[in-house]
């Protein structure tokens, strides 16, 4: 609008620089006719009008403008707080604002004149470097943003063979589950604190969500450690610390899962601290009930365990991972009131397509037998060089009876990788463990791009087997435990067109032995009563 005045009041310039010459010209008789003098003369006068036609709608504008702002500027006053009156320190506050009996008095905010500071940076919307969207204060201490996953999972079993056809299920249901439905939020709040919370829409089986997966706080104002409490996933063994996102199969093995559902896992309430470095990771936390356990009059399970790991080798294509763990169940949960502790130790055949387990121990611990304590030991090694990649661990689970010998088992699975189109796997120095690949060559039809492929292959056994003699029945021997082995052979092959979408199509053959512990009509003590199971299932993933 300015700069149509200052046009205006250029084009008057001009004008009236015209109309000057014009008016001399015809005060000079010889210089043009009357008509000719008329002429000009209306022309001057038609084009002083529109100039002033334009300086008159500027200027209706300009006060338009002025009053609304001086609406503005008296709704402002309007609604601004009167004054508070100021009180010494530690003198009581005006009765006005004392607060109503039971409630606390509400904070006072004193909105002062002209505090706008220019130089003060604005919120904005970041991205880290993990691809998700942050809304963060202009001084960046404060933050919050969604995070989530999703796990579609579709599978089918190609052979179910039951060793017995009087014991144990005959059939395994195909089908597809939302293995991780999560979606939450996280940030960072006075700069050195952060919190997040995840609700886990997705299970084992789409029956019933899970519920919180997360509901966390952080401090982590010490350069290379985190305090932490709340619900989480923990860091007990290198497969649990991995992140589901970045696995390198649809579930984790069976010996894996088997340590930490003793105290640890997803979803579980912990307050501990890790430090950590390029080349070092110790972590102490103590451990309670998971998310959805039960806390009506019953004794909650409660525990800790501690681990430490370092990189005994680390260069720019090449790394070594070598890790200690123990998990303690310190105080078994028992089923309420007069109840012993107990404890059972099961797992699905590594895939949660039918969530029935077969590898199982039964409940361990009785009335005249409690479960008093419990441990699993941890041994973790992985190593990577250039696109090739290792992760191995060997577990022992000890359970501890008043008046029985402990049932002991034992566990392990070793796995490896091979990218075939280059990408290594890189360590993640926060939680000791590794993440998945990143494609250096997104998919993309339009440039070429075909992502990063891999082949992996994992070995896993498990004997859950103590104290048992084939052909006796369990009950001759109240230290016994009956739970089975299993021998798992995998293959997979897996897609990553970007960072943040993966497939996993994965092939698994599952031995499963046990003999028959139990009696009953037809079915003879000792019998194998175990199957052998074939299954295949894919996986998408989105993970931001």
């Amino acid at each position: 609008m300015r700069r149509r005045l200052l046009g205006a009041a250029a084009l008057a310039g001009v004008l009236g620089g015209l109309a000057g010459p014009a008016l001399a010209q015809a005060a000079a008789p010889a210089a043009a006719s009357p008509t000719d003098i008329e002429a000009l003369k209306a022309q001057v006068r038609d084009l002083t009008a529109l100039v002033q036609a334009m300086a008159q709608r500027d200027q209706g504008e300009i006060q338009t403008l002025t009053a609304q702002v001086k609406a503005l500027q008296a709704q402002v006053a309007a609604e601004a707080p009167a004054p508070v009156a100021q009180t010494r320190a530690g003198s009581a506050p005006p009765p006005s604002q004392v607060a109503e009996a039971g409630t606390p008095p509400a904070p006072v905010r004193q909105v002062a004149q002209d505090t706008v500071d220019p130089t003060r940076a604005l919120p904005r919307v970041v991205q880290n470097s993990s691809n998700r969207f942050l809304l963060q204060s202009g001084d960046g201490e404060y933050s919050i943003g969604f995070t989530g996953n999703i796990q579609f999972d579709s599978g089918a079993y190609l052979g179910f063979h039951p060793a017995s056809p009087l014991s144990g299920p005959q059939a395994l249901s195909d089908g597809i589950n939302a293995r991780r439905a999560r979606l939450g939020v996280a940030g960072t709040a006075f700069g050195s604190w952060g919190y997040a919370l995840v609700y886990d829409g997705g299970n084992s089986s789409d029956q019933t969500p899970k519920g919180i997966e997360t509901a966390q706080i952080v401090y982590a104002g010490l350069r290379g450690a985190a305090f932490e409490i709340g619900y989480s996933n923990t860091f007990f063994t290198l497969d649990q610390a991995t992140s589901s996102n970045d696995t390198l199969f649809l579930e984790r093995a069976s010996p894996s899962n088997l340590a930490t559902n003793l105290n640890a896992g997803d979803a579980r309430a912990n307050a501990g601290v890790r430090i950590f470095g390029d080349r070092y990771w110790a972590g102490a936390y103590l451990t309670g009930p998971a998310s959805g356990d039960s806390h009506t009059l019953t004794r909650e399970r409660l525990g800790a365990f501690q681990r430490v790991a370092v990189q005994a080798l680390k260069g720019p294509d090449y790394s070594l991972h070598l890790g200690l763990g123990i998990d303690e169940l310190l105080q078994a949960p028992n089923a309420g009131n007069g109840t012993p502790g107990t404890v059972s130790l099961s797992d699905p055949p590594e895939l949660r397509i039918d969530p029935t387990a077969f590898l199982n121990t039964g409940t361990i611990g009785t009335a005249a037998n409690p479960v008093t304590r419990a441990y699993v030991i941890d041994l973790e090694t992985a190593a990577s060089y250039r696109n090739l990649f290792w992760q191995g661990e060997y577990y022992h689970y000890d359970i501890q009876r008043r008046g029985l010998a402990d049932a002991r088992f034992d566990g392990a699975y070793g796995q490896a990788s091979w990218t075939l189109t280059g990408e290594t796997h890189r360590y993640n120095p926060q939680a000791a463990s590794y993440f998945r690949i990143v494609p250096s060559s997104p998919f993309s039809l339009r440039d070429g791009g075909w992502g990063a492929w891999e082949l992996a292959a994992r070995f896993s056994y498990v004997d859950l087997t103590d104290n048992f003699q084939p052909g006796v029945a369990l009950s001759a021997d109240p230290a016994a435990v009956d739970g089975g082995r299993q021998r798992a052979y995998s293959l997979g092959l897996n897609w990553y067109p970007n960072d943040l979408v993966r497939l996993l199509l994965d092939y698994s053959h599952v031995d499963y032995d046990k003999a028959n512990g139990v009696a009953a009509k037809g079915l003879l003590l000792g019998v194998p009563v175990g199957a052998k199971i074939d299954t295949i299932a894919l996986r998408v993933q989105v993970a931001y």
